[in-house]
């Protein structure tokens, strides 16, 4: 049996894991999904000050409260940002660190170093949700549960520059990258996903893994993500 603990991107919630978190318990696994401060229910504690450190606490305090240990620790998109955090703390606890399509960041970068540019739809200190309100054509059952629980993410958790003591390559624990391959690669300006993907792809101490859906691969292709997640758990 193993321990998962999944970490959401920006602007989500642990709601986002409904159709991967019951298949993992399913078999067996204890999973957690926190929701990180500021988002999805726990939007009501958003202030001006809830920065990096303040998303990496959320997940290192799951960790120690609940006393877990040998755990997979997931992040998708934003949410690779907070888990690469929470290994500066709590590596010891780490025994598979997973990428989802997420931020990769390097020691002193914050979101914003990676991106180049501060986001799209600042409003004071919070970056706006996308088209909030306004369903996209042919938007599914689930895409549009997904879009209405969608809150503003807080600014300063995208400008705080990351510490980091050491490389990720250099730690004991297992690493693994799944990008979603949905959209094709633009070869003039790639985005970070694909560049966090070529940064790894071909360098042994990552393991690299492809799905052929969007970026919400854990809503897009649930039941192929949780079989690759285990079949990575069984290759530990």
């Amino acid at each position: 049996m193993a321990t998962f603990v999944l970490v959401h991107g920006a602007m989500g919630g642990g709601w986002g894991w409904r159709r991967v978190a019951p298949l993992l318990r399913a078999r067996g696994h204890d999973v957690y999904t926190p929701t990180l401060t500021g988002l999805g229910e726990r939007e009501h504690l958003a202030t001006p000050a809830a920065n990096l450190t303040t998303h990496v606490t959320d997940i290192v305090n799951v960790l120690r409260y609940e006393d877990l240990h040998d755990i997979v620790l997931v992040g998708h998109s934003y949410g690779g940002m907070v888990i690469t955090g929470v290994v500066e703390q709590e590596a010891e606890r780490i025994k598979h660190l997973v990428y989802l399509d997420a931020m990769l960041p390097q020691a002193g970068q914050s979101a914003v170093d990676m991106t180049g540019q501060l986001p799209p739809g600042i409003e004071g200190w919070r970056v706006s949700v996308p088209g909030a309100g306004v369903a996209p054509p042919n938007e599914t059952p689930e895409q549009a549960w997904g879009r209405t629980r969608l809150r503003p993410h807080p600014l300063a958790t995208l400008q705080e520059a990351l510490p980091m003591s050491r490389a990720l390559e250099s730690r004991p624990f297992t690493r693994t990258y799944v990008k979603a391959t949905g959209a094709p690669r633009d070869p003039d300006n790639p985005g970070i996903f694909w560049l966090a993907a070529d940064r790894v792809r071909e360098d042994p101490a990552w393991r690299y893994h492809e799905l052929p859906c969007g970026h919400s691969m854990h809503r897009e292709m649930p039941d192929e993500l949780v079989a690759l997640l285990l079949e990575l758990t069984l290759q530990q």
